[in-house]
């Protein structure tokens, strides 16, 4: 039962924060479409802001042993993939 447990908090763990990487996502998306431009420094502190709280609760996860230090970084990596992806269409526009 207690290994039962630890697995449901490791899979919670990382569906949260796939959840809180999927919302800052949403959040640059939304500023990007209707309130600034990616040059923008309230853009830029935006995102800056979301990014340091998402890698400090991977941090967290990490540590606690719920997700591996390297899972964490691919959440980040693919974050961060996805909003250059976002950026550079931003600027074609």
């Amino acid at each position: 039962m207690a290994s039962e447990m630890i697995v449901d908090h490791k899979e919670r763990a990382n569906a949260l924060l796939k959840a809180d990487a999927d919302k800052i996502l949403k959040l640059i998306k939304v500023q990007m479409d209707n309130l600034t431009m990616p040059q923008c420094p309230l853009y830029e502190e935006v995102l800056d802001t979301q990014m340091f709280g998402l890698s400090r609760e991977i941090d967290f996860a990490v540590r606690l042993g719920l997700i591996e230090d390297k899972h964490g970084k691919e959440i980040l990596d693919k974050l961060e993939s996805e909003l250059s992806i976002l950026h550079e269409a931003s600027v074609r526009k």
